[in-house]
């Protein structure tokens, strides 16, 4: 019994601790691992503090893996000051206002990202935003929710 109440103590200690320390977007993406190169970019454009801020925010995030995915020299070009304005619209365009969970989503579905173009939402062979698919869905933040996604999302010129 004494084993069983140290457990439960631990449990609840674990729980109480992991929302006192509740990460938002930018930490939460940092503690993934998996997001260097759009954090990275993040700070090139000047957008980590929003990402920080209030929200909530539904940040749809490339991998390292989408970003190496871009043609030979696309994400060079895009950190590059004079490139600043695009790189903040291709990041936008991974954004909507509000906290968007999986099980909010329907097929066929539009959502207008911060950037002001529209993504589709596909859910027939597995959810698609756009095309790229969906590979962690419903990551929490204090601020908002991460959807991991394969590719990297280009606003229409």
């Amino acid at each position: 019994m004494k084993i069983v109440k140290i457990a439960l103590a631990t449990a609840v200690a674990s729980v109480i601790s992991a929302s006192a320390f509740a990460a938002n977007i930018v930490d939460t993406a940092k503690s993934a691992g998996s997001f260097n190169t759009l954090l990275a970019a993040a700070t090139a454009a000047g957008l980590v503090d929003t990402l920080k801020g209030d929200g909530p925010l539904t940040v749809f995030a490339p991998t390292d893996e989408a970003f190496a995915a871009l043609p030979a020299g696309t994400v060079e070009s895009l950190l590059k000051p004079e490139n600043k304005d695009k790189l903040v619209a291709v990041l936008t365009y991974h954004v909507v206002a509000g906290k968007v969970m999986s099980t909010d989503l329907s097929d066929g579905m539009m959502a207008k990202t911060v950037q002001g173009g529209e993504v589709k939402i596909s859910l027939a062979s597995g959810p698609m935003i756009n095309d790229a698919k969906v590979v962690g869905a419903d990551v929490a933040a204090d601020n908002g929710v991460i959807h991991v996604i394969d590719k990297v999302l280009l606003p229409a010129s």
